[in-house]
């Protein structure tokens, strides 16, 4: 009798390092500038087979009030039920369904994205930055996502463009995180 080997890759688990990670939200104000803003408190896990990017499933969720633009006003609005409504709904969420690669470098993130209760399919670029370990002996693997959703697929109403007005905040809004994980 002859034993065939299984070769069964290793599951490896990630979780975000929040010190070296940025997750921003752009949206146009009035049509005519740009307004920033920055997620505080978030947390981020990955399962990939061994080390390999594109076996990635992992889920990603942030705490709706940490979220600044720098100016308090703006921010207590934007935590308001014309916005995010934080006080019902107090995260959002992605949650990786599959990844493809494109190329060495660039992928397709395929998951589902939760804003105010609402979930929605959506697709981000990665660019992957690579793995290397940093001066303790730690693996980590660094990759840029960016993406777009548009806010009234998420309820998010406040200030839209109707036919008596202009737009206060454009529909579109992009999604931008640099982020790095570290091996578990």
């Amino acid at each position: 009798m002859i034993l065939k080997s299984i070769n069964k890759m290793a599951t490896t688990k990630w979780i975000i390092d929040p010190m070296h990670s940025e997750i921003q939200f752009k949206v146009k104000h009035l049509m005519i500038s740009t307004v920033t803003g920055n997620i505080k408190k978030f947390e981020a896990t990955l399962e990939t087979e061994d080390d390999n990017f594109a076996t990635a499933k992992g889920s990603f969720s942030a705490d709706i009030n940490s979220i600044t633009t720098f100016n308090e006003q703006r921010d207590g609005h934007l935590n308001s039920a014309d916005f995010f409504d934080a006080a019902n709904h107090p995260k959002l969420t992605f949650v990786t369904e599959s990844v493809e690669q494109a190329d060495d470098e660039n992928y397709k993130v395929h998951g589902t994205f939760t804003l105010r209760g609402v979930s929605k399919k959506i697709t981000l670029n990665a660019e992957f930055g690579g793995i290397n370990q940093d001066q303790r002996g730690n693996t980590r693997m660094g990759f840029s996502l960016t993406g777009k959703i548009n806010r009234k697929d998420f309820d998010v109403s406040f200030g839209l463009l109707s036919e008596a007005t202009s737009a206060v905040v454009s529909n579109e809004v992009k999604l931008i995180a640099n982020v790095q994980f570290v091996k578990q």
